[in-house]
């Protein structure tokens, strides 16, 4: 019984080749179902991310080629791009690489959440295909078990590590409710995406969003169920605006203190809170200049970033030792299944021995013979028979000048030294 993990992350491949290696969420039950039928495989579960795909397994044999050569062909991927992009993990490093997985400190953000429930989907598909069993099944609970563990324990999650996040964190330090809120926030690239879906999650109700295309901004509002305006509307709705975002691609700045200032003159000077994550900067600096405006640039945010990364990493040296336990804990029990064969096995003996003496109990006692004799027959030839063959086996221990084994029985059947 040998556990496995076989992979390539963002670390080992580049993107074109995660691309071809990766698994939609439709591929995933057949793929696992396809990989389960080689001999060799008696369990699977398949991670596949961005950034990631990564194969766990249980196999009779510890031999990496049927998994790797399965994964080239499913992917039709060129076996020598394979053999310098993945890693093999065997048994207790391979548990030790889903504890670190579902606990983000093997991502490429340390920390980051969304890992853990993407090895919660992985794990499900696999069982709801049939490919898991006793080992891959008991892996997975304890791994998320170790991931709630080190959330719980450690700071590991506590702090925003991308600028989006930043934003959005500092914009719930300054409003206590959020919800209540209303957040323009100006482009429609990847960062404000990203800061948009942070919004969503943390409750914001109402996102404007103006672009100069109103087409992208469309698209982005589409998924989030939010308004898209053009950045020519811009200046006319700015009074809405509680929280400003902005990120755009523009050389010059697009929101001026002029605009700003007419802004707070129609809000009758309630607070705006002004975050600016574009370079060169698309809000003049001297905006901020006016009162009730709290403006911050990317190098405000950059800076609490970069001291939450330094948290992480602090956090992360704890999240190890949690880890480092729990491997061994995961191990102890994965090697106690290995006497479960032997212990099976010599229950069965014992049985079959048993049955044995009754059945001649039993004639003995239809005879009409003394009952206490027979039972005094029972348990000398019961006990004989169950300490012969043991018995033996240490004569010729001693004979062979084989103390282990002679110890080995001395601590099996707690005897006296």
């Amino acid at each position: 019984m040998h556990l496995l993990t076989i992979g390539l992350n963002h670390r080992t491949a580049p993107v074109a080749l995660r691309e071809r290696t990766a698994f939609s969420s439709e591929q995933l039950p057949d793929a696992v179902r396809s990989l389960v039928e080689s001999p060799e495989v008696a369990e699977a579960t398949i991670l596949s991310t961005c950034n990631r795909t990564e194969i766990y397994c249980r196999q009779e044999t510890p031999a990496v080629t049927p998994v790797v050569n399965w994964l080239r062909d499913y992917g039709d991927v060129p076996a020598e791009a394979l053999s310098t992009s993945t890693y093999t993990l065997p048994g207790e490093q391979a548990v030790q690489h889903a504890f670190r997985v579902a606990s983000g400190l093997d991502s490429m953000v340390l920390g980051e959440p969304q890992i853990l429930g993407q090895m919660k989907s992985a794990f499900s598909a696999a069982h709801q295909a049939g490919t898991t069993g006793k080992i891959l099944n008991r892996l997975f609970q304890h791994t998320f078990s170790v991931a709630k563990q080190i959330r719980t324990d450690t700071a590991i999650g506590a702090n925003a590590v991308s600028v989006a996040f930043a934003a959005v964190d500092l914009a719930k330090r300054i409003f206590s409710n959020l919800s209540e809120q209303t957040v323009l926030l100006l482009g429609a690239g990847e960062t404000i995406e990203l800061v948009a879906r942070h919004l969503k999650q943390t409750g914001v109700k109402h996102i404007i969003v103006a672009n100069r295309s109103i087409e992208r901004a469309q698209t982005l509002t589409a998924q989030l169920g939010s308004e898209a305006i053009s950045l020519a509307e811009m200046p006319e709705r700015l009074h809405e605006a509680d929280i400003v975002v902005a990120s755009t691609a523009s050389t010059l700045p697009i929101l001026g203190k002029g605009a700003v200032e007419s802004a707070l003159k129609k809000r009758r000077h309630r607070p705006m809170f002004l975050i600016d994550l574009a370079v060169p900067r698309d809000i003049e600096p001297q905006v901020d200049e006016l009162k009730d405006v709290f403006l911050y640039t990317v190098d405000d945010l950059q800076k609490v970033v970069s001291e939450n990364q330094a948290a992480r990493r602090e956090a992360a040296v704890e999240a190890e030792k949690i880890i480092d336990l729990q491997v061994v804990r995961f191990m102890h029990w994965m090697r106690s299944l290995d006497s479960i064969p032997t212990i099976l096995s010599l229950r069965e003996k014992i049985d079959l021995l048993r049955e044995a003496e009754l059945v001649e109990a039993r004639r003995r006692l239809a005879n009409g013979e003394n009952p206490g004799d027979v039972l005094e027959q029972f348990a000398r030839n019961l006990s004989q028979k169950f300490s012969h063959e043991p018995s033996q086996a240490l004569k010729q221990a001693s004979q062979d000048g084989n103390p282990g084994l002679i110890n080995s029985t001395r601590r099996l059947f707690k005897l006296n030294p």
